[in-house]
């Protein structure tokens, strides 16, 4: 899809980004830089729910559940791509979005996750803030689990929501009940001091953001001055090359990390990296 290709490299140009404008960026300090992990220090989760999936549900929900399955290779493809950049820039934050629905944003959000959870330089916070239609929690479980709504509606306690769904160094905030007025609670001081606690807590924790669709609603919009850069999932297929390109021109003010096409025809896998 070299369309997606173009449409990228555009964007990045109108921008007047260049390699020798990232690389100064790059030697900046910055609140964000990367702090490695210690790779022998092992994560206990000592007031973190600890949820346990059976691996048929990952697995009827493509959640990745296993070095054996065949997207792993493909995802720890995303994940190579997502950490060079992230450290080159000092990023600490990631949002995943799509144009529209269907093009699999969340499950995206989810396997990257996971992988990324597997290296040992860094812990990973995966964030549901798809508030219209939070579904994070149904790939884990079908347990009617609470979520961020019930901090920012009912001021559920924080440490109440959290769980680790079996993978070391992954952590979960998971949605909960939709949330009708999603844009301005995104843009709250709430949700403001919330997201900045979550993103600079740990040193070496890096944070993703599941958002709804650009082209749904105003809330990636909203949203977008609080995360470092975002992920374009599309569906080769379901994403048209217009709803893409209105996705790429709506978020010229952001740091596109690039783009996930799924369902592709020219890779075996369905899945390719833009």
């Amino acid at each position: 899809m070299e369309w997606i290709k173009q449409a990228l490299d555009r964007a990045r140009d109108e921008r007047g980004h260049s390699s020798d404008a990232n690389s100064r960026q790059a030697q900046k300090p910055s609140r964000g830089s990367h702090v490695k992990a210690p790779a022998e220090q092992k994560v206990v989760y000592s007031q973190t729910r600890r949820l346990n999936i059976s691996v048929d549900h990952l697995r009827q929900n493509r959640v990745i559940s296993g070095l054996s399955d065949p997207i792993v290779q493909q995802y720890n493809m995303l994940r190579t791509h997502v950490v060079q950049r992230m450290r080159a820039n000092n990023w600490r934050s990631l949002a995943i979005t799509s144009p529209i629905e269907g093009a699999g944003k969340t499950l995206t959000a989810i396997n990257l996750a996971i992988c990324l959870a597997r290296e040992v330089n860094h812990t990973v916070l995966l964030v549901d803030l798809d508030l219209k239609r939070p579904r994070i929690r149904q790939y884990f479980s079908d347990e009617d689990l609470p979520g961020i709504s019930d901090y920012l509606i009912e001021d559920a306690a924080l440490a109440d929501l959290f769980f680790n769904p079996g993978v070391e160094r992954l952590v979960v905030l998971p949605g909960h009940k939709s949330l009708i007025h999603s844009s301005e609670m995104l843009s709250s001081p709430k949700v403001v001091s919330l997201v900045d606690d979550l993103k600079n807590r740990y040193p070496a924790r890096i944070v993703l953001f599941d958002l709804p669709p650009v082209l749904a609603c105003d809330d990636v919009l909203a949203f977008s001055p609080y995360f470092d850069s975002v992920l374009l999932v599309a569906e080769e297929g379901g994403t048209s090359k217009a709803d893409l390109k209105r996705s790429i021109e709506l978020l010229e003010k952001t740091e596109i990390i690039g783009t996930v096409l799924n369902k592709s025809r020219h890779n075996r896998q369905g899945y390719s990296y833009y």
